[in-house]
């Protein structure tokens, strides 16, 4: 009984958070999802089968910090828009979320990065140096097509398929975290094809390390 009534009243936390949060912009949603949810908030998210968007959240601290850090997240996430216009970015809590259509990445049943995919990560790298106080996650996911053997080995290939890529560019290989969850996470209903193509994907997690967040704690982040 007690765990049902953290499960009740958590997400009614959250609704209650991002419902005073529709008026403000990235960073003072950043702030505020910090000081009222927390870890607790990247939980309940990561149970909603996408574990890069509970990262996020669960990485969050708040306050004039978490403030200054969403700030920065907001000037990364624009340049990530303006060099890699296939991919999806969103703004979250002190973090970015980046998720790749799988087909944008690579042939289908294959870990083998396209020319384009090349492209396009050659300037996600770019980025990446030029912001060098994050972590990021990196998550390999597929449709419910085929094996979940195949599924699950296909999504790691693919995971590692960037990530070492990126790390190639420049990007240090501390910087990182892998993951793969085959077919076990679907951002929707695996019932049409369109829905499949969108489940094909790698995502990514960009949060703030611990160096950014004691500079942001004591507001020495460059502008």
């Amino acid at each position: 009984m007690k765990n049902m009534k953290k499960l009740i009243f958590i997400p009614a936390l959250l609704l209650m958070v991002f419902q005073s949060c529709k008026s403000l912009n990235n960073t003072q949603k950043a702030t505020g999802i910090g000081a009222a949810t927390g870890a607790a908030a990247g939980g309940i998210i990561a149970g909603k089968n996408n574990t890069a968007l509970g990262a996020i959240l669960g990485a969050v601290i708040g306050g004039g910090a978490g403030y200054i850090i969403g700030s920065d997240m907001d000037k990364q996430a624009t340049e990530i828009k303006g060099a890699v216009p296939g991919a999806e970015v969103n703004r979250v809590g002190e973090g970015i979320e980046l998720t790749f259509n799988s087909a944008l990445l690579f042939q289908i049943n294959s870990s083998e990065l396209s020319d384009s995919a090349r492209a396009s990560l050659d300037k996600l790298a770019g980025i990446f140096t030029k912001y060098p106080e994050t972590n990021i996650l990196v998550e390999g996911h597929t449709d419910d097509t085929g094996t979940d053997e195949f599924n699950m080995q296909l999504s790691e290939k693919r995971a590692y398929a960037v990530s070492n890529y990126l790390q190639a560019e420049g990007v240090p290989q501390d910087r990182f975290t892998i993951k793969w969850y085959g077919e076990n996470q679907p951002k929707y209903p695996n019932d049409s094809d369109e829905n499949r193509i969108k489940n094909r994907r790698v995502e990514l997690a960009i949060v703030a390390n611990d160096t950014m967040k004691k500079k942001a704690k004591k507001n020495q982040l460059k502008d």
